[in-house]
């Protein structure tokens, strides 16, 4: 199994609709991706890894795949619609990594 994770830096000044990436952003790029997408988590940042300091992104989220053939699969023919819908909820650019998931829940 892989995770996408997708990271938008916490930066100041910087516009990021929670709402609209919960409620509108995340179910879009489910639905198009159908099984390839098996879950997605998303993090809403609440403080640094030290109480009272910002947290380095303000947002997150993570997508689960069997594997990266499948993810590629699920989300390359609507890669250019996802990607023009991040300007809907952020100025921010996102930044992206894909991991191996060693444990689960």
């Amino acid at each position: 199994m892989i995770k996408v994770s997708v990271m938008y830096p916490n930066t100041p000044g910087a516009r990021f609709d929670h709402d609209y990436y919960r409620d509108t952003h995340m179910p879009l790029l489910k639905e198009r991706m159908g099984d390839a997408c098996l879950y997605y988590t998303i993090d809403k940042a609440i403080s640094g890894g030290v109480p009272e300091t910002p947290a380095p992104y303000i947002a997150m989220c993570h997508i689960f795949s069997e594997s990266l053939e499948a993810f590629q699969a699920g989300i390359a023919p609507h890669a250019e619609e996802i990607v023009a819908d991040i300007a809907n909820y952020t100025d921010l650019s996102p930044v992206r990594q894909i991991s191996e998931v060693v444990v689960g829940h």
